[in-house]
């Protein structure tokens, strides 16, 4: 298995007060390896603290967690920094340098198995420009190679970001918010190299979406997430409508009304 959490609680790391309220509560899940699993929930759900908690950035305060067989918090920070180079953690908003070239920020993915100075190396002059190249290419995003980041759309910039997990040597891939800036068309695209890549490698795929119908037309497995806890873990055959509706339905306010938000209508289509 790639991932096996058993009852785990998790605060964010600027939570320092025990009192304050788990972004995720006794959540429990398991996921093998080369699965591919789409994270669906309203803002605030937890979705991007279980991405962080898989990827061994934020420490459960309760509950365990088992990442490719063994328990993280049990290892020597060595031993985790290790663990950790198996994992790509794709933020929504890529960290990337903005006056560094996209050449340089591409072959950033491979750091984690660099040695320092391969590293320095690399910033002067690109080791691998071909392996950039063709990543980017992926996204048809080849003639911004030489370009500074600076230069990028939001888009471009995301994609950019895509392109630097293509040339990742890991074995799971924690996804944030892909398609976020991209256009109908461009997210169907990159989805689909994603997914293409991800299975080529036999590489678990973990993918947080707003975009429930991609999520529900793309991926076998969905997992829906409100106000940190599970509302359901089900094949995307199994998700209905009411399902759906129940997952983003609006919370009470405060004077106990009863307003819901209009439901989040999909179809569900076969899956690609």
């Amino acid at each position: 298995m790639s991932f096996v959490l058993q009852g785990i609680s998790v605060r964010h790391a600027s939570a320092e007060r025990s009192d304050l309220v788990p972004a995720l509560k006794e959540v429990s899940l398991a996921m093998a390896q080369g699965e591919q699993v789409a994270l669906i929930g309203p803002s605030g759900a937890g979705k991007t603290t279980l991405l962080h908690t898989l990827a061994c950035a934020y420490r459960a305060v309760s509950g365990e967690i088992s990442v490719f067989g063994v328990a993280p918090w049990a290892l020597s920070p060595a031993g985790r920094h290790a663990l950790r180079a198996r994992l790509f953690l794709a933020p929504q908003t890529p960290p990337l340098p903005p006056r560094q070239r996209v050449v340089t920020a591409v072959l950033a993915g491979r750091l984690p198995h660099w040695s320092f100075w391969q590293a320095i190396s690399s910033l002067i002059r690109p080791n691998d420009p071909d392996a950039a190249y063709e990543a980017l290419a992926k996204f048809n995003l080849q003639d911004k190679l030489y370009t500074r980041v600076d230069r990028l759309s939001g888009g471009e910039r995301q994609r950019c970001g895509m392109a630097r997990l293509l040339v990742s040597k890991t074995d799971a891939l924690l996804v944030d918010e892909p398609l976020s800036a991209l256009d109908p068309t461009l997210a169907l695209q990159t989805l689909a190299v994603l997914q293409q890549h991800a299975s080529q490698r036999n590489a678990t795929l973990v993918c947080s979406l707003h975009q429930v119908e991609l999520a529900l037309s793309h991926f076998p497995r969905i997992i829906g997430l409100r106000e940190g806890r599970v509302v359901f873990d089900a094949p995307r055959t199994e998700v209905t409508q009411t399902m759906i509706d129940q997952l983003y339905r609006n919370a009470r306010t405060e004077d106990q009304s009863d307003r819901v938000a209009a439901p989040v209508e999909v179809r569900i289509a076969p899956l690609c």
